[in-house]
């Protein structure tokens, strides 16, 4: 039995988890997020964190792909980043970024696509996968993602708690509106692929 599937009772051919458009899903995603991360990039507030493009990717990732998928797709990035590919801010790669300033953003990426994620999932069982119920997901995620960018600060900087969260206020605004403009996009995809959040093979 490999780690995609799971035992079936009644003797059928087990399920896997994840099929092969499942994984090109999460693959491409990666890659949306990679491109995302290396447009522009704008050093602000007193740690001077730049802002990107990075995390409407990753929320995007949580409200298009839902819970599982979303999260492996920012773990995939990562992954691809820690090895020493080029793709996180500032055309930057390697174990450094995961240890620095931004470690506390980079390490609740995932989370924060899970959250969405799992926003998202439940707006779609009870059959109400809006703009509100995707706006709802983006900020609950954000809030994840700044609570970790605080913390991973205040530690490597040795700053205290108020400073911390000073230096993370600039960023709030602009990624506010990036939780707007993925509640309006992911909304309509879902109108237009409403099976989308069927991990399928």
């Amino acid at each position: 039995m490999t780690m995609t599937e799971q035992p079936t009772s009644t003797g059928a051919a087990p399920r896997r988890l994840l099929g092969t458009t499942d994984l090109a899903l999460v693959a491409a995603f990666a890659a949306l997020i990679a491109v995302l991360a290396v447009i522009g990039g704008i050093p602000v507030g007193g740690a001077g964190v730049p802002i990107t493009l990075q995390t409407l990717g990753v929320l995007l990732a949580g409200a298009v792909l839902g819970p599982l998928r979303g999260f492996l797709s920012v773990g995939l990035y990562l992954v691809l980043a820690a090895v020493g590919l080029p793709i996180l801010s500032g055309h930057t790669g390697g174990l450094a970024p995961f240890v620095g300033v931004t470690a506390g953003y980079l390490l609740t990426f995932p989370i924060a696509a899970l959250v969405v994620g799992l926003v998202v999932r439940l707006a779609a069982r009870a059959g109400r996968v809006g703009p509100l119920a995707i706006l709802v997901g983006g900020l609950l995620g954000t809030v994840v993602n700044h609570l970790g960018g605080v913390i991973g600060m205040q530690a490597y900087l040795g700053v205290d708690w108020a400073t911390a969260f000073s230096y993370d206020a600039p960023y709030w605004l602009g990624d506010v509106v990036k939780a707007l403009l993925v509640a309006v996009v992911a909304a309509e995809v879902h109108k237009a692929f409403p099976q989308l959040l069927t991990r399928r093979g």
